[in-house]
């Protein structure tokens, strides 16, 4: 299983890398967060989505909305399958729609249909972080339906035993981060797409 290197100064890796560069305008692709839940990708993406002078989006609030039923009854009372074919759907319309930064609930990526989306309209920036960190904050709530009943640690290094590899297939950019800030997070992926973008992949 794999540990960050400093659970408090997030580092950067991608497939391609070069000097930062400042960018010039705001993105015309989407940036979808993945990453296991409690990582951070709703507080982290806020903070991104203004400092891209992008409209922010929680994937789990989308749901919720087209539902009109929290992610805890959906579970509670149609069954996990329901919500993943819901959470398809909404999927497909953000990102369908205009750019956004989008943070994706930790099992959107289990879709083919979701990612094949995200590769193709997309940016994806996959959150990391030391498992022990992410079980320390998940366990503070009791509204993580997937968590009920066990143990937060076990739970999520079996979901990371499922996911991560999605997760690296999917993403173009890899951040990790620790404990530390979310501005430090921000500031990791920033640094992540403008070198991407530098590349010339498209922004």
């Amino acid at each position: 299983m794999h540990h960050t290197p400093s659970p408090s100064r997030p580092s950067v890796s991608g497939r391609r890398s070069a000097n930062s560069v400042a960018p010039d305008a705001r993105p015309s692709r989407t940036i979808a967060l993945v990453g296991l839940m409690g990582v951070g990708k709703s507080t982290v993406g806020r903070r991104l989505a203004q400092r891209l002078d992008l409209p922010f989006i929680d994937g789990d609030e989308a749901i919720e909305s087209a539902a009109r039923m929290t992610v805890s009854d959906i579970f509670s009372q149609l069954g996990e399958a329901e919500f993943r074919a819901g959470e398809a759907r909404v999927m497909r319309r953000l990102l369908d729609g205009p750019p956004i930064v989008l943070a994706t609930g930790g099992g959107a990526v289990l879709n083919p249909g979701t990612r094949a989306l995200m590769r193709e309209r997309a940016t994806t920036v996959w959150l990391r972080a030391d498992l022990a960190i992410v079980a320390s904050r998940v366990q503070r709530r009791d509204t993580r339906p997937l968590l009920r009943g066990k143990d937060p640690l076990q739970a999520l290094s079996a979901m990371a035993e499922v996911r991560y590899p999605i997760y690296a297939e999917t993403a173009d950019l890899t951040v990790d981060v620790g404990a530390g800030a979310h501005a430090q997070a921000v500031d990791a992926i920033v640094t992540a797409l403008t070198k991407h973008w530098a590349q010339g992949q498209p922004a």
